[in-house]
């Protein structure tokens, strides 16, 4: 089995090319979606222990935009957060490959693949890039996000040239048919080489 390990900054296309992979076969696991999912549920106690009942809305649920807000600002929180998140992640992960153990390729998606480590369980990263406006736009219209959040946001991820030097393909998204033109050439390449 072939892990690719997908990765882009926010907004660069990674749901977009995800759904692309799953519409061709391949088995794809979210990580972003996953660790959302699971503050909700198995990791709510222990993020609202450390983070305050404050960051619930009136529901009972996490507020997840005054969470981040909340980290975003200080990299201290982040890094708490992400301890309570990525080994329940990872634990997700595992369970995923071993559901699909009998495919030849599975994919990998996690906004901060490389930061992170995570990369080092992937056999092939594909990078996603976009222009920094574009993205911009992309989240605002989608998370109706600021742009000062926006920016925060991306302060904490690397650069597409620092995440250059680690990924074996790259996608450039500035027109969806040449991101999945790419994208199938990118997978044909994979395929042939196994």
């Amino acid at each position: 089995m072939k892990i690719i390990g997908l990765t882009g900054g926010i907004g660069s296309g990674k749901s977009t090319i995800l759904k692309w992979f799953e519409k061709n076969g391949i088995p794809c696991f979210e990580s972003d979606a996953v660790g959302r999912k699971l503050i909700n549920t198995e990791l709510k106690a222990q993020v609202v222990e450390k983070f305050g009942i404050e960051i619930c809305n009136p529901k009972g649920k996490l507020d997840r935009n005054l969470l981040a807000k909340k980290v975003f600002k200080n990299p201290k929180l982040l890094e708490s957060l992400n301890n309570i998140i990525h080994p329940e992640v990872l634990k997700a992960f595992n369970n995923f490959k071993y559901k699909h153990r009998k495919s030849p390729i599975i994919l990998k998606e996690t906004a901060i693949l490389i930061e992170s480590g995570a990369y080092k369980l992937c056999d092939i990263i594909i990078l996603i890039k976009a222009p920094k406006q574009i993205r911009i736009n992309r989240v605002k219209r989608r998370d109706g996000l600021n742009v000062k959040d926006i920016l925060e946001r991306m302060k904490h991820q690397w650069s597409d040239t620092k995440k250059e030097k680690y990924a074996d393909y790259i996608i450039e998204n500035t027109s969806l048919d040449t991101m999945y033109e790419k994208a199938k050439e990118i997978i044909e390449k994979i395929k042939n080489n196994y």
